[in-house]
């Protein structure tokens, strides 16, 4: 039985159904382990880890998607809460409690890391704060295996994540300004992508000025910590503790519900502590690299699991980066207007990330069951195919002004055979950030995995309600399949629909 439901999206100033359909499957279950992610993001770890609970929780995540990120580095670091001590020893404790369930991780999904390859990640930073780190002399071995990673020939961009403050990688950039050929500086900071979890000492304002070509993603901040409750960041379990989480679903960030669905699962359970204030503060950095179609990590104006930014220049800082903020005279800021809990629109940046939570902590408990159960106890994501391609990045169509193109998600299929939601929404927000104009589109006729999207207009109105259309314009629409396991997994698949204006009439 195939049935519709319509919800209400609030966007533009205006409700855009989206809908949501139950496809049934026929059973197709499969014990054997599922491929590994191919193309997978590089990944390379600062954490100021043993100052509190959340850098050590955000590990034990990120090892349960080891095989589907290449971690290139694990650097225990300082930050303004841990100014002269870092800890390497709790980042091998966690992978020691991963090796012991590596074996079980195999059952699901191919290509996990030894133990052996992960210990040799790890390294430590200067025991120093901020800029006193980045004084003339030795590097330490987390800035060199920085240095090294970074020169490495891959295409692929080196994304870093600041679990902590930023002196280390503040001294691997000093260290190859002193010791690289401008060319070769050059091209090292141009395969950098920061991702930095507000700033936690003074070393990220100094990167940012002095190397203005690199790629950074930041809200920036006082070093105090008197800032974080606007930060995006914050919406993957701040409700309660800074209180910016209205609308927000709170029960899969509970002590109770973390208990039940990660702590008490294995030894890598074992080894995911309570939270003091925040559950994973850290886990945004790289929640957006997971491959989970959304491809959010192609460009922060995307979104996804780890938030949404735009490019902007804010106050006090010498040069674009991508944040938060912006002007609303367009419709369009780096907050996102969600359905919330209640059943009402809430718009906030945190909103950028909790609108997907139920989704990642899923995600994350199913992995944490594969640590310890077979493949035929545990569950496993839908594979998506949208238009007869079933990667995971994000997918372009064409159509002119005026008319429609037709989205098919035949050929979607799960590991288990589970029945499966299927829901197709535009995520209207996404994409504004680098000048590129956001095209007017609407969704209907949904009739099982298809839809019909009607383009509206190459542009959309701003707070005046008139803009001039240029040439084209982009729309993002979000297709997002659940299957009916437990816990409930869902995958997602991006389309860009790129509108054309309509051709002026002939005189």
């Amino acid at each position: 039985m195939i049935h519709a439901i319509v919800r209400l999206f609030w966007a533009l100033a205006s409700w855009v159904p989206i809908a949501v359909l139950i496809v049934p499957l026929a059973a197709a279950a499969t014990h054997a382990p599922l491929p590994a992610p191919t193309d997978k993001p590089r990944l390379f770890v600062f954490t100021d880890i043993g100052n509190e609970p959340d850098d050590q929780m955000s590990l034990v995540r990120l090892l349960t998607y080891a095989n589907s990120i290449d971690i290139e580095g694990l650097v225990a670091s300082t930050s303004t809460w841990k100014r002269t001590v870092v800890s390497p020893e709790t980042l091998r404790s966690v992978i020691g409690a991963y090796g012991e369930v590596r074996d079980n991780l195999l059952l699901h999904e191919l290509g996990w890391p030894t133990t052996d390859a992960l210990l040799k990640l790890v390294a430590a930073g200067r025991p120093a704060y901020g800029l006193t780190g980045i004084a003339e002399g030795p590097p330490s071995e987390g800035a060199l295996r920085l240095v090294a990673a970074a020169q490495r020939p891959d295409p692929r961009p080196l994304w870093v994540t600041l679990w902590s403050g930023a002196s280390t990688l503040a001294e691997a950039l000093a260290h190859a300004r002193r010791t690289l050929p401008v060319d070769q500086l050059a091209a090292l900071v141009a395969r950098l992508r920061v991702y930095s979890i507000s700033d936690q000492d003074d070393a990220g304002p100094w990167i940012r000025r002095e190397f203005p070509a690199l790629q950074y993603i930041v809200k920036p901040s006082t070093e105090d910590g008197a800032e974080y409750a606007s930060a995006t960041w914050t919406g993957i379990s701040g409700d309660l503790y800074y209180r910016n989480g209205e609308g927000a679903d709170g029960e899969t960030v509970t002590q109770e519900w973390l208990q039940a669905n990660i702590r008490s699962k294995g030894p890598l359970g074992a080894h995911y502590p309570r939270h003091l204030f925040i559950m994973e503060g850290d886990t945004p950095s790289f929640l957006g690299l997971i491959p989970n179609g959304l491809d959010s990590a192609h460009d922060p104006s995307w979104g996804g699991w780890g938030g949404r930014y735009l490019m902007r220049r804010p106050y006090g800082e010498t040069r674009p980066i991508w944040t938060q903020g912006g002007d609303s005279f367009p419709r369009v800021t780096s907050a996102d207007t969600v359905i919330g809990v209640d059943g009402r629109p809430h718009t906030s940046d945190q909103a950028t990330i909790w609108r997907w939570r139920r989704a990642f902590q899923n995600d994350f408990a199913a992995r944490m069951d594969w640590s310890v159960g077979d493949f035929a106890h545990a569950n496993h994501a839908p594979r998506v195919v949208v238009n007869g391609d079933a990667g995971v990045h994000a997918l372009v169509v064409d159509v002119d002004a005026g008319q429609d193109v037709v989205l098919d998600a035949t050929g979607t299929t799960d590991p288990e055979g589970d029945a499966l939601d299927v829901e197709w929404f535009p995520y209207v927000e996404a994409g504004f950030g680098q000048g590129e104009p956001l095209a007017e589109v609407s969704l209907g006729h949904a009739t099982g995995l298809r839809v019909q999207v009607h383009a509206l207009s190459s542009c959309r109105a701003n707070w005046l309600g008139a803009s001039a259309c240029g040439p084209e314009g982009v729309a993002h629409v979000i297709l997002a399949v659940t299957d009916h396991g437990a816990p409930a997994l869902t995958r997602y698949r991006r389309v860009i629909v790129r509108v054309h204006a309509k051709a002026p009439p002939a005189p």
